[in-house]
Formats: C-alpha cells, sequence, structure tokens
C-alpha cells in the first residue's frame, strides 16, 4: 500500500494562489482552492466587484447600436 499512497501523492497538482501567489495543493484538503485561504479569496472577490478586474471582450453595443426607443421601432 505504500507505493500507491506514493503514486497518488505524487499526482496532485500544485497551483499558485491567485492573489498571494504561494502554492496551494489542488486537493479536497484545500477548501479554498485555487486560493491558499478564505482572505485571499475574498481579496479577488472583492477586486471583481470593484471592477479592477475583468474579462476583455466586445464593447456594450446597447447605446451606440443605431437602435434607440425613441425612433419608433
Amino acid at each position: 500500500m505504500t507505493q500507491s499512497n506514493t503514486a497518488l501523492s505524487s499526482n496532485i497538482t500544485i497551483v499558485k494562489c491567485p492573489t498571494c501567489q504561494s502554492k496551494v495543493k489542488w486537493s479536497i484538503e484545500s477548501p479554498f482552492r485555487p486560493f491558499c485561504s478564505k482572505r485571499c479569496q475574498l481579496i479577488d472577490l472583492g477586486e471583481w466587484a470593484e471592477e479592477e478586474k475583468t474579462i476583455p471582450g466586445a464593447p456594450d453595443m446597447s447605446d451606440s447600436d443605431g437602435w434607440s426607443e425613441d425612433m419608433g421601432y
């Protein structure tokens, strides 16, 4: 059994916490993965809420697409 335990432990993925860059095991032992802690998770959430982080995409066309409620369409 020792060999299989060693084999399993060597397959654990290690990732960097997106907030503080510390090493985190990607396993059930790390409930906040990919973050190292609840604190880092909340810091990241706050950055998204304050729009400090965004996902690039097409610009919002709702105001500039030529359609207007005033035009009667």
